[in-house]
């Protein structure tokens, strides 16, 4: 059976300034799960799901992030979910190589 890609959905692109962020944890679904946290976050005035094992992320309120989601849920009232190591700061590429004072 062959797969045609073509006809896959392309992921969801989000960029902007992060304005807040709200964790809520440590959850486990099951036994022998590991711990995992709900992290809540504002960017550009919309909020987004994202799960991570780590309490803490790598960006900060103030940040211009990226990253790629889904909609997740019925049409009425979807979930922006962050999609698993897609979570990152933005560089603006014409400040990537110049020297900081």
């Amino acid at each position: 059976m062959q797969r045609n890609f073509q006809k896959r959905q392309p992921k969801l692109e989000g960029r902007g300034l992060l304005e807040a962020v709200n964790t809520d944890g440590p959850h486990n679904e099951w036994l022998g799960m590991p711990d995992y946290y709900i992290h809540t976050l504002t960017v550009a005035g919309d909020d987004y799901k994202y799960l991570s094992a780590d309490k803490l992320l790598d960006v900060n309120i103030g940040d211009t992030v990226v990253f790629r989601y889904q909609e997740i849920g019925k049409t009425d009232n979807k979930e922006k979910r962050i999609d698993k190591r897609s979570l990152g700061l933005y560089i603006d590429p014409s400040q990537y190589l110049q020297e900081t004072p």
